[in-house]
């Protein structure tokens, strides 16, 4: 895939990002963390950008880390729902073999009397 140059401006510093992201979700990207680092400087005057950049940092990992257990959570509920449909198809094949063995015992016992 091709690699696409985009140019980003976040706290007045100018940046070229090289990605196969399509350039307007990397600008979308780049406008979030401009609009997000801004908004820390705002908030406490004594934070250096590098400092603002660090709490984005993390905050974006710590979002990311709880999207990765959730998603792990998520595939490991839809394993025990798979394995808990498996059985269910198990068993109502069982039950239909018994349905149809107690069936053919009652046409049996009918046609005796």
């Amino acid at each position: 895939m091709e690699k696409n140059k985009i140019k980003l401006r976040i706290c007045g510093s100018e940046y070229i990002i090289s990605s196969e992201d399509d350039p307007e979700y990397v600008a979308a990207l780049g406008e979030e963390l401009d609009a997000k680092m801004k908004g820390l400087l705002e908030s406490n005057s004594r934070l250096s950008v590098t400092q603002a950049a660090i709490l984005c940092a993390l905050e974006y990992a710590d979002a990311f880390k709880k999207a990765d257990t959730s998603a792990e959570n998520l595939r490991s509920q839809i394993q025990d729902y798979l394995e808990d449909a498996a059985r269910a198809r198990t068993d109502s094949e069982i039950t239909k073999r018994e349905v149809e063995r107690l069936g053919k015992e009652l046409a049996a016992l009918r046609a005796k009397k």
